[in-house]
């Protein structure tokens, strides 16, 4: 299996990011908790919202979500330097530190039309899949397409988005338009890519509450899971069974858009071989293939670049950032929309309420009553968000249901309201306009509201 093929960094990973309206369980009122992490919930709504440590942590890890933190925020520098434990950089890479997508921990974007990809990565592959499962990468320029690189070798290609104007109204008459990326490669590094390429886009999520979302027991997301549509309401969530590198063995994925790592830590190391060329004790060896043979005379940051530590308090720092609470849980037009939120279906797929149960290496996280609104599961999002690109068990168009804690704060911390996989969706919207699939009924349910009602349904959106 292609070590490249094997991981997905965190700038490329999840289900529609900022919405998903379809899926299991069956509650009946949201929830109007200020809690939304439980425990873990911090109180602040600067543009530091999601970059604090959750309260519950531990002194010992206290401590280490500091020393991840710097990791996760400085820059490495490519080999040698006198800095070892920060070279090693490339030769090919998307970002020199984590935060260079993740800023303030937060959501990336898409490119100005017609611009570069800076927060946004294009995951790449060829039909097929890996003995694992694993997309099957792109012969020259493998999984992910690389758009910088060291002074000596070259980037592997610019990466621009173009966006076509989709238009359509709501029942009431208003008009809305949406917008479907292109993806458009210009000055490849390597020669041509394979005419088949199969091509994906990815804009980098929000990290808060990662740790508690992985404490999650497999029991519960199997108990939502309803694969056959046994009840027949038009809702079939699965889960997404990947390889767990660590183990060497299949495991139920709950991260990345398509629910294609099992855990932070593997999520992390991804991240660190993908995004920056570093390998790790997950992931040793380098990232780019046998026909980018420039980056081979280039010398590394020793072996591995990433040491076993660094990587464990990167990935404790990505486990323990707190949620933001919620914000005018109380106010008429957020109730309200709460209540629409309710009754358009959309809670079947974004699940309010789920338990959590302790880490074996983070014992904290367990016993706590979250508030994510998400199943964790996949779910068929129709032919308008589909990429055509298989990972694991996940087709084209089944995406994981993201969570939507947090997604008011956005516009605060990240400087824009960009949502969905790609980021193609500039509010809220157009998020839920795009669903289809297993989403159809709630879209269908939003067209359908009148003007009151669908700004009360966003206002409720606007307070998690």
């Amino acid at each position: 299996m292609s070590r490249k093929a094997a991981r997905s960094g965190w700038s490329v990973a999840l289900a529609i990011s900022g919405f998903g309206v379809a899926g299991c369980g069956n509650p009946v009122e949201a929830p109007r908790t200020p809690l939304s992490g439980g425990a873990a919930t911090v109180f602040d709504e600067t543009h530091d919202a999601f970059s604090l440590p959750a309260p519950i942590l531990s002194e010992e890890h206290h401590r280490s979500f500091f020393v991840g933190n710097s990791y996760f925020n400085q820059n490495w520098v490519s080999a040698p330097s006198s800095v070892e434990t920060r070279d090693g950089l490339g030769p090919l890479f998307n970002a020199r530190s984590c935060s260079g997508c993740h800023f303030k921990d937060g959501r990336g974007r898409p490119p100005e039309p017609g611009g570069a990809m800076v927060t946004e990565l294009l995951r790449i592959s060829v039909a097929g899949r890996g003995p694992h499962g694993e997309p099957v990468p792109e012969p020259v320029y493998g999984d992910q397409v690389q758009g910088s690189a060291l002074p000596q070798v070259p980037a592997e290609a610019e990466v621009h988005v173009d966006f076509d104007v989709l238009p359509g109204a709501f029942a009431d008459g208003e008009h809305y338009e949406l917008r479907k990326p292109r993806i458009r490669l210009e000055h490849l590094g390597y020669g041509p890519m394979s005419s088949a390429v199969l091509m994906s886009a990815r804009v980098a999520p929000a990290m808060i509450g990662l740790g508690l979302l992985e404490a999650v027991p497999v029991s519960a997301l199997r108990n939502l899971a309803d694969p056959d549509d046994r009840n027949h309401d038009g809702i079939s969530g699965r889960l997404n069974m990947v390889w767990d590198a660590v183990h060497h063995a299949p495991a139920v994925g709950r991260f990345g858009w398509k629910a294609e790592q099992p855990t932070v830590l593997q999520q992390s190391a991804g991240a660190f071989l993908g995004d920056m060329g570093l390998t790790s004790w997950i992931f040793p060896r380098d990232d780019h293939s046998q026909l980018e043979h420039e980056c081979d005379a280039l010398p590394n940051g020793g072996s591995p670049e990433v040491g076993e530590d660094i990587l464990r308090h990167v990935a404790l720092y990505a486990r323990s950032l707190g949620v933001p609470a919620r914000r005018h849980a109380a106010d008429a037009s957020v109730v309200r929309g709460g209540e629409l939120f309710m009754k358009a279906g959309c809670a079947r797929c974004h699940v309010p309420t789920l338990h959590t149960e302790p880490l074996a290496d983070m014992p904290e996280v367990g016993g706590i009553e979250i508030h994510p609104y998400t199943d964790l599961l996949l779910h068929d999002m129709g032919e308008g968000l589909s990429d055509d690109r298989p990972t694991f068990e996940a087709e084209g168009r089944e995406w994981r249901t993201p969570p939507l804690w947090g997604i008011g704060l956005v516009r605060r911390v990240n400087q824009h309201t960009f949502l969905l996989h790609d980021g193609r969706a500039r509010d809220a919207s157009e998020a839920v306009l795009w669903h289809d699939g297993e989403g159809r009924a709630a879209r269908e349910a939003f067209v359908r509201m009148n003007h009151g009602d669908r700004e009360s349904l966003l206002a409720f959106l606007e307070s998690l």
